[in-house]
């Protein structure tokens, strides 16, 4: 059987502390070391387009929802678990950089909503392209069917 990285730290903690482990430990650890990597294959992509990371998932989740590319600020806030400060630092810088605009919400007068502008359509193509490609590179090698097969397994598990 061939052995990693994460076998080694799950045998350690197997004789050093094995009431720590589960059957989940070594999937957990797995899955984070996957997220990471991923991670690692994407920054530098940002880098380059010249957005971090919180301003990559707002234009994207914009651009996601479709025409008119548009959400309450609050909306975007949940659906990205950033706090509602968060959001607004995230949304000024974008503003400022002409990615979005903000605009009065057509439902509640008293509101906004945040719609991408037409650069930031062309922004959020970009990023997801570009992000896209570095995920598909990382897993360069691993067969096809494999990808299937975990992708259908993953699945199955509720997050």
């Amino acid at each position: 059987m061939t052995t990693d990285r994460v076998d080694g730290i799950i045998a350690a903690w197997q004789r050093e502390l094995p009431e720590a482990l589960h059957p989940t430990s070594e999937l957990g650890k797995r899955v984070m070391l996957l997220a990471d990597g991923l991670g690692q294959a994407v920054r530098p992509v940002l880098r380059e387009l010249n957005l971090t990371g919180a301003e990559y998932d707002v234009i994207v989740a914009l651009r996601r929802g479709g025409a008119p590319y548009r959400q309450k600020p609050s909306d975007l806030s949940r659906n990205l678990f950033l706090s509602s400060g968060g959001t607004s630092n995230v949304i000024n810088q974008l503003v400022r950089r002409g990615y979005v605009d903000r605009e009065p919400d057509p439902v509640d007068g008293r509101g906004t909503q945040i719609r991408l502008t037409e650069a930031g359509v062309k922004a959020a193509e970009e990023a997801v392209i570009a992000t896209s490609q570095a995920h598909h590179d990382h897993f360069n090698g691993v067969p096809q069917e494999t990808i299937e097969q975990l992708t259908a397994l993953l699945r199955t598990i509720r997050t």
